[in-house]
């Protein structure tokens, strides 16, 4: 399958006016668009000190890149809490109902812990997959509105298509203005309607640049939950997974996964590798401080290298077909 290439080019040249296009979703609205003769390997890099504190205080010049174990230059850095493009993806499948009230309350404390400037949008998933938002509008930064749209279509019912749940996301927030793109995935971890599989939306994952959160939300009679495929999804993008020991902690989690996206780094390489062979490309980030204290850095494991051949079209969400995820 041809992926386009976890990429976005070197300097921001301009704010031009643009429409948003994707899943039938149009809005128009300023967007950057970035344009320069070499690609930028954009990496999201948090670093916390061994008591989980996050640090943010530090130099560009404390920062290593490695790529297969070649050093590289680092081209651009940016260490200041800046608005992101970010959406949730939570499961409306039967399993769900439990949760129903919990989740959407949890959703609006994460949009309130979230900057201010953030792109928020929302898609929910069973069979198929629905755009909380409007087609006019299909990002918002209010709280309030995001948790009227949860509502409006969290209604849960029937099967699960997680997998193209993922890559309607994938293709949805590439569409936002910010630089800086995450998804937040709330699911069990099942998956019996996607008509992808689990390698099809890993590799989609990792040829992308969005950071992927998931948290586990379990029913212990449910049989086809498996909270160990998005474990998978948010460490192969660099992001982290939660599964609270109780439903009565989801929001605590929501709100953590907010401070999370608003305590990092983000950094980016042009390559030395210059072969576009569809490789996966192994990252390492180090830090290392004048007082050479103990830290812990989390960032993506690698990419994707861009084959020559073009993108493979985004997956249609509408009409899934029953394909069970391989283990």
């Amino acid at each position: 399958m041809a992926i386009s290439r976890l990429i976005l080019t070197a300097t921001l040249c301009a704010i031009l006016s643009a429409g948003i296009t994707t899943a039938g979703i149009t809005n128009g609205q300023d967007r950057p668009v970035f344009s320069a003769k070499s690609d930028l390997v954009v990496l999201h890099v948090t670093v916390k000190d061994k008591k989980g504190k996050y640090v943010t205080d530090l130099p560009e010049d404390a920062f290593a890149v490695s790529e297969d174990g070649h050093r590289q230059t680092i081209r651009f850095f940016a260490a200041e809490d800046s608005p992101v493009t970010v959406g949730l993806l939570i499961d409306s499948s039967s399993s769900m109902l439990p949760n129903r009230e919990r989740v959407i309350a949890a959703a609006t404390a994460f949009a309130e812990s979230s900057h201010p400037d953030d792109e928020l949008f929302a898609l929910a998933f069973n069979e198929t997959v629905q755009a909380a938002l409007p087609p006019d509008g299909p990002f918002t930064s209010s709280a309030v509105a995001l948790r009227r749209a949860v509502t409006r279509v969290i209604h849960p019912r029937g099967r699960t298509a997680l997998f193209d749940a993922i890559a309607a996301g994938l293709e949805y927030v590439s569409h936002g203005r910010h630089e800086r793109k995450v998804l937040v995935v709330v699911s069990d971890g099942g998956d019996n309607a996607s008509r992808l599989t689990f390698e099809d939306v890993l590799t989609k994952a990792e040829a992308s640049n969005v950071f992927i959160y998931t948290m586990a939300v379990v029913d212990p009679l449910e049989r086809d939950a498996n909270p160990k495929l998005l474990r998978k999804i948010a460490r192969a993008t660099g992001g982290e997974a939660f599964a609270p020991a109780n439903n009565a902690k989801i929001a605590s989690v929501l709100q953590r996964i907010a401070r999370d996206i608003r305590h990092g780094y983000t950094i980016g390489y042009v390559s030395s590798n210059e072969t576009r062979d569809g490789s996966f490309r192994k990252t390492r980030v180090t830090v290392q401080t004048r007082d050479r204290r103990a830290l812990v850095v989390r960032t993506r494991e690698g990419y994707l290298a861009d084959t020559l051949s073009p993108p493979a079209p985004a997956a249609d969400p509408a009409t899934p077909q029953g394909q069970a995820a391989r283990d």
